[in-house]
Formats: structure tokens, C-alpha cells, sequence
């Protein structure tokens, strides 16, 4: 059995979901927006806890809809048709008590444009009809990302986008890495063995965190280790919320090379740092230099490369580099 591989429901990556996203048929209209990408590939790895803060508050199914309207500087939450019926109260309440739950969760996937899912540019009306530029967040997810700032919080529509749905995947994985490898063994030694494993992670998605978080890690023995894990887990998601990007990619690939260059024949050396420059420049996707890189790895076998998460962040059947 893979650290990927789970034996059953139970185990599996806690992640929370807007119940419409799984395909549950709770929208105002009694429909759903199934995401495939949630449902027929992630949902095999992950178990889902969805939930509609609509119907929670006692809203049927169908029903009118609701939308956001700024009144005297505060958003609220209203009946589309009259703006008389304010569910904003209800709404907040519902969410405080919600979230509070939520503290297992590893991740979560909201409904785009949703007045209480919506992640970003969610319309918020003025009493005159128009909308505020650049919109708002749902009031449910507004509560969630405040009470959580650590949690990796994605939107269904946003997952088309290749880059952005490994990023999201990833940050799970690390977030749920994290709690397996930390927090059910706080201990000095348990911080610095996962940190050691995330050193080329760090570097690809954050130089300035790499640095930062390493001098973290080098004061660990003055702090309290309930403390340290609390700034820890922040640093460390705020550095993985940063897309790894090309440059970053290839300055890793080739720090990883060097590992190799008393194993190496010359040609062997040449062809690897060709397939990284290839990468470098867009012809070929991470996947192809990783690939030789994983090869040689099993010829000439090195404990702390093998440890190092960026050359297996999450199960390969995902295919998430293959757009990368």
C-alpha cells in the first residue's frame, strides 16, 4: 500500500464541499453543478462533508433566490424579487456554529458566484440596482476563510483550470501530510523531519518562505510547540498558495540533478539538463525531466531525495502535471 492509498471511506482526506458541487439537487431551481473532476476523480481520494448553507437555514427546495445587497456599508442577504426577507443573521449564525466544526477539514471546494459559496466577485448590489465592482465573497465562505485562514478553499469553476486544480490538490495533500506527520506527535523532531521532506516544495513555490520558514525551524527549541504549530501551518500554507511557476520548477529540477553528478556518465548528465532546459522553456511538461529524474533515483538510490515530497505530491493517476 502507496501513502496515497487508503483502505477505506473513513480514512480518506476530510474535505469539506457546497453540497450542489458533489451534485446534490439543492439549488433555488432544484438542480446541481456536478463538478466530474470532483466527482469521478477526486471523491477517490478525499471524503467529502458537503453542506448547503441555504437549506440549513431552513430554506426549501426550490425557492426564491437570494442575493447580496450593501446596505449601510454592510453587505446582507436578501429575497432577489423584494429585498424584505433578510436571512443575514440566520445565515452568520448558521456558519459560526458550522465552522466551528470543521477544524479535520483539509480543504474546501465552494460554489462560484454563490451570495453565500462564492470564493470572489460574488455581485453585490446597491439599493439602485447596480452591482459594486469586483463583487464580494459569500457570507457563508467569508466566515469559513476567516475563522480558517490556513484552509485551502477553491471554487468549482476555477478547478477547469489545470494550474489551479493541482495547486488546490497539492495544498490538501500537504495540509493532511502535515497533520499525519505533526500534529499527532507534537514533537521537535517531527517538525523538522517534515520540514526537511518540503525543503524543494518550499523552494518551487516560494523562494522567500524557503528561506524564511528554514530560519522558523532553526529557533523551534524557543518556542512552545503549540504555538510553533499554529504559525507553522499558516507559513506553510501561505507559501504552498503560491503557484509554482516555470523558473522556480526548473531551478528545483536542477538542484536535484546535482545529486547526481558522481552517479552520472557525461552523456547521461547532458540529456538530463537538455530535458530540463526543455521544460524550461515550455516544450515539455514537468512530468517528462521528473520522470528521468524518478529513473536514476531507483539506479542510484539517496534517503533524502527519496523522502522529498515535490517528486510525488499526490497520486499519479490524478494526471495533475500533465498540464504543467
Amino acid at each position: 500500500m502507496t501513502r496515497f492509498e487508503t483502505a477505506d471511506s473513513e480514512r480518506r482526506i476530510p474535505v469539506g464541499i457546497s453540497a450542489c458541487v458533489l451534485g446534490e439537487q439543492v439549488r433555488f431551481d432544484g438542480g446541481h453543478k456536478r463538478n466530474r473532476f470532483v466527482t469521478d476523480e477526486l471523491a477517490k481520494y478525499v471524503r467529502f462533508r458537503p453542506v448547503c448553507p441555504e437549506m440549513a437555514i431552513g430554506l426549501p427546495v426550490p425557492r426564491p433566490t437570494v442575493r447580496l445587497v450593501l446596505t449601510e456599508n454592510e453587505p446582507r442577504l436578501v429575497d432577489s424579487k423584494h429585498g424584505q426577507q433578510d436571512y443575514t443573521r440566520q445565515m452568520q449564525t448558521f456558519a459560526e456554529k458550522h465552522v466551528s466544526g470543521l477544524n479535520e477539514l483539509c480543504g474546501f471546494v465552494v460554489c462560484a458566484k454563490s451570495p453565500t459559496c462564492g470564493m470572489e466577485r460574488v455581485k453585490l448590489y446597491i439599493p439602485n440596482g447596480n452591482t459594486v465592482p469586483g463583487g464580494t465573497v459569500g457570507v457563508f465562505t467569508q466566515k469559513l476563510m476567516t475563522a480558517m485562514p490556513w484552509l485551502p478553499v477553491e471554487e468549482d469553476g476555477r478547478l477547469q483550470d489545470p494550474v489551479l486544480r493541482e495547486n488546490f490538490v497539492f495544498r490538501i495533500y500537504a495540509l493532511h501530510d502535515f497533520y499525519q506527520s505533526v500534529a499527532q506527535r507534537l514533537s521537535l523532531d517531527a517538525f523538522i523531519k517534515f520540514h526537511s521532506r518540503y525543503k524543494f516544495v518550499l523552494m518551487a513555490h516560494c523562494p522567500a518562505a524557503y528561506k524564511a520558514m528554514g530560519q522558523l525551524v532553526a529557533g523551534i527549541k524557543n518556542w512552545d510547540l503549540d504555538e510553533f504549530f499554529t504559525e507553522y501551518r499558516q507559513q506553510l500554507m501561505d507559501a504552498l498558495r503560491q503557484r509554482a511557476n516555470r523558473r522556480n520548477n526548473t531551478n528545483v529540477l536542477m538542484h536535484l540533478q546535482g545529486y547526481f553528478k558522481r552517479s552520472l556518465t557525461s552523456r547521461q548528465k547532458q540529456e538530463l539538463h537538455d530535458l530540463i532546459q526543455s521544460y524550461r522553456l515550455g516544450h515539455q511538461p514537468i512530468l517528462v525531466p521528473l520522470a528521468l529524474i524518478k529513473h536514476y533515483l531507483k539506479e542510484y538510490p539517496d534517503p533524502y531525495l527519496q523522502l522529498q515530497t515535490f517528486l510525488n505530491p499526490y497520486p499519479e493517476e490524478l494526471k495533475l502535471r500533465y498540464g504543467l
